[in-house]
């Protein structure tokens, strides 16, 4: 299911969640930019590669600084490809404005950038061994996801699924929606595990992190209700009793 939007408008301009997607932008392009050699290069020095810091002895030989724990920022601003970070730029934009009204545009972005760490740390702790890098901003957007999951669970997400070539579009809660969205994580995660190489392309662990992550600290980090331009509608109740009722 490929979600469209979301039936919530932003009360207020979501300024960071717009820089935020300028500059994964700006980063991609600059990686289209590098050959082939250089952009790997990137992605080794600046993604997340478990074995750096578990194997001391091979990150000196691929030239990697054991001490250097930047990554764990930097690679949320990398992607592996078109279809990266156009899927993760367009959740960040359906999910992240709500999100952004509910905290503030600072306290989002430290929000932001904190799930995304605690969902690089959990693919590290899950992948200790792994030499195969990991970027994307799939973890911090994770994070985005499970605050939203609780602040807005009677909002409604417009999906299509396509079958056979033809889209069919319907509408789903978005507690339903990100639950399932949720599980499947899990259930990828299990069965990446299951695999003799234990390697996957998808970080599924990192989102399951990163999720836990949002729906644990966003209480920390919404605004007081009198800096809140407005009061909530029905389908947008907020943390006022947002599950009050349900279903």
């Amino acid at each position: 299911m490929i979600p469209i939007r979301d039936t919530i408008p932003h009360r207020r301009a979501p300024v960071m969640t717009w820089a935020i997607i300028a500059v994964n932008v700006a980063v991609f392009l600059y990686e289209l930019s590098l050959p082939p050699q250089d952009l790997e290069r990137l992605v080794y020095m600046f993604g997340i590669v478990p074995a750096r810091y578990s194997h001391p002895e091979w990150a000196q030989w691929m030239g990697l600084r054991v001490d250097n724990y930047w990554p764990f920022l930097t690679c949320m601003f990398l992607h592996g490809g078109w279809a990266h970070v156009i899927g993760n730029m367009w959740s960040l934009w359906i999910f992240g404005d709500n999100v952004e009204d509910v905290m503030g545009p600072w306290r989002f972005l430290i929000f932001y950038l904190l799930t995304g760490l605690l969902a690089g740390l959990t693919h590290y702790f899950l992948n200790v061994d792994s030499a195969v890098p990991t970027v994307g901003a799939s973890g911090a957007i994770a994070g985005v996801l499970g605050a939203y999951f609780i602040l807005f669970p009677r909002s409604q997400i417009l999906v299509v699924l396509p079958i056979f070539f033809f889209p069919f579009f319907f509408q789903l809660p978005a507690v339903t929606y990100l639950l399932f969205w949720f599980l499947s994580q899990i259930l990828g995660g299990a069965v990446a595990g299951l695999s003799s190489s234990q390697v996957s392309g998808i970080a599924f662990w990192a989102h399951v992190g990163g999720f836990v992550a949002g729906v644990v600290l966003h209480r920390l980090f919404i605004l007081p209700q009198r800096e809140r331009p407005r009061r909530f509608q029905r389908d947008e109740v907020g943390i006022e009793g947002a599950w009050a009722g349900w279903p």
